[in-house]
């Protein structure tokens, strides 16, 4: 039997809801860059300042941010790698997480003083 491995839209709203049920007064959004546009709304966000390459997830509070990939396959492109180095630069954290549970563990590894 072939098993499923898990969109990283489910990984991501799996985290998401894990977090929000464990750390209820902590804020956490989300970073809509990815997903297919049409040019114009492409052209709109662009202008308004959208970035390839922002992470996925920002924890404000904790000075986090989370890059979710599937478990298996997926990769940084340039920009997030860029982005990865800008944010541990100015001292951010910043989680590359290969599903949600991978998520849950690298979050609690780092030192956050909230937790």
């Amino acid at each position: 039997m072939k098993t499923t491995i898990p969109s990283e839209h489910v990984e991501q709203v799996t985290f998401v809801n894990w977090f929000r049920k464990t750390y209820p007064l902590v804020r956490i959004y989300a970073v809509p860059n990815g997903g297919f546009r049409d040019i114009n709304t492409a052209k709109k966000l662009k202008a308004e300042g959208a970035e390839p390459g922002v992470p996925d997830l920002h924890i404000p509070e904790w000075r986090c941010w989370i890059e979710m990939k599937r478990q298996v396959g997926g990769r940084l492109s340039d920009d997030q790698k860029e982005w990865r180095d800008y944010l541990e630069g100015i001292g951010d954290a910043w989680i590359l997480a290969k599903g949600w549970e991978d998520a849950v563990n690298k979050l609690q590894e780092i030192t956050l003083p909230a937790l």
